[in-house]
């Protein structure tokens, strides 16, 4: 019997790509019979719910080696070892309530530790999911197809080897990557605790920065779409760090309720329609989250934004604070500081609501002739689909920036939006006292 795996597995190890930077965990309890054997190999075996009968060996790992391409992969790197572990386990269930199919992929990295949540057998480390339909949505059914043992989820570099496994071990057409966890999009309420960033692991203290982010989707080799399961990622500063990486982003403004994305009515469109081209898969992402707060009266916000468009944000915003500096009126744009659409951390602005509140108000022609066309591109080409819920968000446009009341810190100088563009120029202009 080990001498017929022996040679399977040889014949396997020849064809396999290479897999970097992950350490594989054969001591997981729930692993196959083999690990013992196999732990000194340096080979991985994606261990079942089960170990299979010997007749059916062959059948079992040639059915767990890489796919032939399908029309999407969707990549869901779930970062529950924190408070959020429980929504995290229901997410995975709603995703089951869909499941993969034979056109979409959907394949998650769920992460859990102790203290938080005791369902679906109390199992603690990170494990890696083929997302399956099942009608239970109290227990993962979904076979686990690679064990990591305690792996750092606030390691952006694990994050870019999930990315760059899933797409290896189920290739598609198109890709998205979703982020789940908390998140802080830039600068943050240092009273709160919080640093800027996403996913954070607090089994190791450690969490994702935002030129980190950046750099796990470039070295993945870049996604159709990215999403951020997770609070203030909307920004000007972290989209503009995803630009190259990601065609379409999709995110919050403000906070995120626990639960999130409501993943079955999320997937749903998507595996029924398989064809969707990748910005209806984003528009699909939104439309969903804010279907689903509407439904239950919780304000939220949610939109997507085209990086196509992001050089001529660029652009645009370095023309109109010139000409709004130049116009020398501080006092109006400290009164849009403190009167745009803001968000829970006050730090954080709606882009849009802060130039037309400038715009409408400005006595110069050309800083006013400025707003108009970056207000325009904002709402056109820029945000490809808004979904604000509730009153207290009607002036919220679908992406935010930093406008502080003091100086920028030294570490904003790190974000690339920081080095592209004039803006810690010029919060340091309106900012100073004259």
């Amino acid at each position: 019997m080990l001498k017929k795996l022996a040679i399977i597995i040889s014949a396997l190890a020849l064809s396999a790509p290479a897999r970097a930077e992950v350490n594989f965990n054969f001591d997981d309890p729930g692993g196959n019979a083999f690990a013992g054997e196999l732990n000194n190999t340096g080979l991985v075996l994606p261990a079942p719910a089960a170990a299979p009968a010997e007749k059916d060996l062959f059948d079992w790992i040639s059915g767990h080696g890489p796919q032939a391409a399908k029309k999407w992969t969707i990549m869901v790197y779930i970062n529950g070892k924190n408070n959020l572990e429980s929504f995290a386990l229901k997410d995975l269930n709603e995703m089951e309530m869909v499941g993969s199919s034979d056109k979409v992929n959907i394949v998650v990295e769920l992460g859990r530790i102790d203290g938080y949540c005791d369902e679906d057998g109390d199992w603690t480390g990170v494990r890696r999911y083929l997302v399956k339909k099942d009608g239970d949505t109290g227990e993962i059914s979904s076979p686990v197809v690679q064990y990591l043992g305690g792996s750092d989820m606030g390691d952006y570099k694990n994050l870019t080897a999930f990315g760059s496994w899933a797409k290896a071990a189920y290739p598609a057409e198109h890709y998205m990557l979703i982020v789940w966890n908390h998140g802080s999009g830039w600068e943050k309420d240092v009273q709160a605790g919080l640093a800027k960033g996403i996913s954070y692991d607090e089994e190791t203290y450690n969490h994702i920065t935002t030129p980190q982010l950046g750099e796990a989707l470039r070295q993945m080799g870049g996604v159709d779409v990215y999403g951020s399961d997770a609070c203030l990622m909307q920004m000007a500063e972290v989209v503009y760090e995803l630009k190259g990486a990601a065609d379409y982003i999709v995110g919050s403004e403000e906070t995120e309720p626990g639960d999130g994305y409501t993943y079955n009515t999320f997937l749903k469109p998507i595996v029924k329609n398989p064809a969707m081209p990748p910005a209806e898969a984003a528009r699909t992402a939104v439309n969903a989250y804010a279907d689903h707060y509407a439904a239950i009266s919780r304000n939220t916000t949610q939109s997507y934004v085209s990086a196509e468009a992001l050089p001529d944000l660029l652009k645009l915003v370095n023309d109109w604070t010139a000409a709004v500096e130049a116009a020398g009126e501080k006092r109006l744009v400290r009164k849009a500081v403190a009167n745009a659409q803001s968000f829970r951390i006050r730090e954080n602005k709606d882009l849009y609501d802060f130039v037309e509140i400038i715009t409408d108000g400005t006595k110069d022609k050309k800083a006013r002739l400025k707003g108009l066309t970056l207000m325009e591109l904002i709402s056109g080409r820029l945000v490809g689909a808004n979904r604000p819920v509730g009153y207290s968000y009607a002036r919220a446009h679908g992406i935010a920036v930093y406008l502080p009341d003091s100086p920028a810190g030294a570490a904003y100088g790190e974000l690339q939006w920081a080095k592209d563009s004039g803006w810690a120029r010029f919060i340091g202009w309106y900012t100073q006292q004259d």
